[in-house]
């Protein structure tokens, strides 16, 4: 059940699509059965695909109610980060999540087609529907974007360098103020280039940081 945390994410770099993920756009999408249960009175940003969102969510099993997951009691209760939209979490919130505002709340019915499918997860039993719960706390850029690019492509050539790559690094790690091991300034460089440059020439090409991976819910 885990995902990955903010700074994990952040500094995973891959670009983002600007493509707008609507809720009804598809067929499949229309299988979700989803409830507006809370609307902010002020709503200033909606949720797309490739922001960074921040959220809180309870997990049911449709069949009888069973709560399998709850974000606030996991790992001390602190918020999931996630990017959305590109597969960390299951489709169905993928989907479900979509132009929310910060402080809203939702509650969806997730077929299994959606969820976990004939397969199953962990505490979830195969050919499961999933009831959520979901409440948006934030919503940012997420650093899959093509303003998270540009920032790090500080001599606009379209790559990203490992100079360059350590640059952000630095600043990002200057704004939280936390006290890190010097060593992991290396490892977490020389893991993004693992990563992401495939063709081993030490550059990262807008077309290499455009990769997602999937992680599970």
């Amino acid at each position: 059940m885990a995902v990955p945390s903010c700074t994990s994410i952040t500094l995973l770099l891959p670009l983002l699509s600007l493509l707008t993920a609507h809720i009804h756009c598809q067929s499949e999408e229309e299988k979700i059965k989803l409830e507006v249960t809370h609307v902010p009175s002020v709503c200033t940003q909606k949720s797309r695909r490739g922001d960074l969102v921040n959220a809180h969510y309870d997990g049911y099993l449709a069949k009888d109610l069973s709560k399998f997951y709850c974000s606030r009691s996991e790992k001390d209760g602190h918020p999931k980060w996630f990017v959305l939209g590109v597969g960390q979490v299951i489709k169905g919130l993928d989907i479900a999540m979509m132009e929310m505002c910060p402080g809203e709340k939702r509650k969806v019915i997730i077929p299994p087609s959606l969820a976990y499918g004939e397969k199953g997860y962990d505490k979830i039993p195969p050919n499961a529907t999933l009831i959520f719960e979901i409440e948006l706390l934030g919503i940012s850029k997420g650093p899959r974007s093509v303003e998270a690019f540009q920032q790090i492509d500080l001599n606009n050539d379209k790559f990203l360098s490992k100079d360059e790559i350590s640059n952000y690094l630095t600043e990002e790690f200057k704004k939280d103020g936390k006290q890190r091991d010097p060593s992991m300034h290396g490892r977490i460089l020389t893991d993004i280039f693992q990563k992401n440059d495939h063709d081993n020439d030490g550059l990262i090409s807008s077309r290499e940081y455009n990769v997602y991976r999937h992680d599970e819910l």
